[in-house]
This record gives structure tokens, sequence and C-alpha cells, in this order.
């Protein structure tokens, strides 16, 4: 079964952009919110990847200062006029940019958040590794995504959707075991918590800590 690519990935994220809050917004909030306080908690400058249209940008605290990126272009769009329209000032850099190769230095951000991402990039253990890359020693990698089922009628359903579900931009059959086994390797991060998300627990908020 082939995997994703980036061209892909970036087409569908293009012809998702004009309806992509309308479909998404509701269903994945709590998830969005609960990234978004826990980078709150953390403060100064936050990473948040694959911003998207820009729909959590005014839901952050206006003292967190806030580096976005997105593969999409026409996404990115949406949020540049939602930074303007509500003159969000905490919004420092929106810019197209590859999650797995982040144009900015090492240990620079305070935190780094990626919603809904890690099943969406092509190389996901190589793109957690440069968001950890560019995460302070002592700051925490936030993460919310689905966790695809180990076994039985779910992860029966994710491997038979998986074909469509790449054509629409995602893998849907991401285990646990995968992260786990990332982490490990990386050597350089701490689990410090995994939160069951809507819709029906089979989401996770997720938090690393480097160092």
């Amino acid at each position: 079964m082939g995997d994703i690519d980036r061209a892909r990935v970036e087409k569908a994220y293009g012809r998702w952009a004009p309806i992509y809050d309308l479909v998404f917004g509701k269903v994945f909030d709590q998830g969005r919110q609960s990234t978004i306080a826990e980078a709150d908690r953390i403060g100064g400058r936050i990473l948040d990847v694959g911003v998207g249209t820009g729909l959590s940008l005014s839901d952050y605290a206006r003292t967190t200062r806030i580096c976005g990126v997105d593969i999409s272009e026409p996404m990115l769009r949406r949020a540049q006029a939602r930074v303007r329209e509500l003159k969000l000032f905490n919004v420092e850099t929106l810019a197209v940019m590859d999650a797995k190769h982040l144009a900015f230095p090492d240990d620079f951000f305070d935190a780094v958040v990626a919603q809904y991402v890690i099943t969406a990039v092509p190389d996901p253990e190589a793109t957690l590794d440069d968001f950890i890359r560019v995460l302070k020693p002592g700051g925490e990698l936030i993460l919310v995504n689905h966790i695809g089922a180990e076994s039985g009628p779910r992860r029966i359903f994710e491997l038979a959707f998986a074909p469509i579900a790449r054509r629409l931009g995602w893998r849907p059959e991401f285990p646990w075991a995968r992260l786990v086994n990332w982490a490990t390797r990386h050597g350089g991060v701490t689990l410090a918590e995994r939160r069951p998300m809507p819709p029906m627990g089979h989401f996770s908020l997720i938090r690393y800590r480097k160092g």
C-alpha cells in the first residue's frame, strides 16, 4: 500500500482550504483548545506546525508569541487574512514550510504544537526529529492526533479506508507503537502525558518533554 507524499498532501489541503473550517472546526475543537491551553501554560514563543487557516490563532493568549507554518499556501492565505482581521499582533510569522525541514535554528521555541499533523506528513519520524531540534531544552512538543487501533474491527476499517484517506491527505492506520519506537530511538525526549480526545477517544493529546 503506497504511502502519502508531499505533493499529494499539498494538493489535498489546497482543495480543503475553502471549506476546512466548516468541515473540521467543531469536530476537532476540543483537541485544538486542549493543545492551546498547554502551549499557553508554557508561554514564550510557540511554533504551530500545520497552522492551516489559522483557526486556532485567536484562541492563544495574546502574550504568547506564535510562529505558524503550513505546507499549503491557500490555507495560509486564509490564516493571514484572519491575523489582519483580528489584529493578532502576537503572531510573529506565517510561512509556507515543510514540517520535515523547518527553517528555524536549533533550540528556538519554548513549545512546538502540531494539531492533526503527524498522520498527514510523508515521514512522521523525521518530522518529529525536526520538531525536537527547534525546541529548547526543557520545552514541550504538544501533539493531538488520531491514533490507529492495534487490532479488532476499527483496525480492519482503518486499513480498508487507508487508500481513500491518502488521497484526502492523511493516513488513518497510525499505531501508538510507532510513536513509542520513535521516542526510544530518539532518546532525547520523555513522554509527559497521553490524554484521550474526542471524537470517541480515537484521538490523543500527547506531550513530550525535551531533555
